[in-house]
């Protein structure tokens, strides 16, 4: 079966049309959170680890500088080849998290980043649980933009009518497979704070990093981005600054492959 039955089309759209933008426009991830899951899942220069759905490589590159064994998973092919001109000594594999082509228990740790919402969950735990071996770990996380600012929360308003049937991590749908499996331990979860600063045309990059914006028409979507450039030309948070500060929420959820 292909890959791309299991992506679905504004992810498979619109991470095609905009690998560039989410490469400029997307944050990292705050140390503290590397250096959690590091500790937590024990990770060392012997430890196997995969990074699923790895898009351009922002989590990817980090988990590189822990020094482990590390292959990247990617379905969309512009993003895999975004990934291999920035990242040229991690093999990155085409597959899904609900086809992962590695061998039955032969992993440590898989990882997924802003991902695991576009995932058929139980096919994607039942996956992984094979690749994984026993008592190895899953670790899920996402920069959650921290609407308490009011700019960001304008930006949401202008971009959620566009989202369709679009999966997103705010529904808390991708939690259900957790709660009906018995393959893992009960989900773990943990808090960092973390802020991106860039620039006004890198916020509009932001912008248009995203799925089902990148996936619009072409004059629907330079009406989105222009809306939200007048928003930080205007706003009292971002007018007349150099460099805009985004405030993101970091989660941090884990568990364990059941023996």
């Amino acid at each position: 079966m292909s890959t791309a039955n299991f992506v679905h089309a504004a992810a498979r759209q619109g991470f095609q049309a905009g690998a560039d933008a989410y490469e400029r426009g997307r944050p990292g991830y705050p140390a503290i959170a590397i250096e959690f899951l590091q500790q937590t899942f024990g990770i060392s220069s012997a430890t196997t680890v995969v990074d699923l759905a790895a898009g351009t490589g922002k989590f990817t590159r980090q988990l590189a500088d822990l020094g482990c064994q590390l292959t990247a998973i990617e379905p969309v092919e512009g993003m895999r080849q975004k990934f291999q001109t920035l990242l040229p000594n991690i093999p990155i594999l085409q597959g899904t998290a609900e086809s992962i082509p590695l061998d039955a228990a032969s992993v440590d740790v898989i990882t997924v980043a802003q991902a695991f919402h576009w995932f058929q969950g139980e096919a994607a735990l039942t996956e992984i649980h094979r690749v994984l071996k026993p008592g190895g770990y899953l670790g899920i996380l996402w920069n959650i933009r921290d609407e308490s600012a009011d700019w960001v929360a304008q930006i949401s308003e202008i971009i959620t009518p566009y989202e369709g049937d679009a999966p997103r991590y705010r529904t808390g749908q991708w939690r259900t497979a957790f709660e009906q499996t018995d393959l893992f331990t009960p989900l773990e979860t943990q808090t960092f704070s973390h802020v991106q600063r860039y620039d006004l045309d890198t916020a509009i990059d932001r912008v248009a990093s995203i799925s089902f914006i990148a996936a619009l028409g072409a004059h629907t979507q330079q009406t989105v981005l222009q809306q939200a450039r007048e928003l930080l030309e205007q706003h009292p948070q971002t007018c007349d600054r150099p460099i805009i500060e985004h405030p993101y929420c970091t989660e941090v959820f884990w568990c364990s492959r059941k023996n």
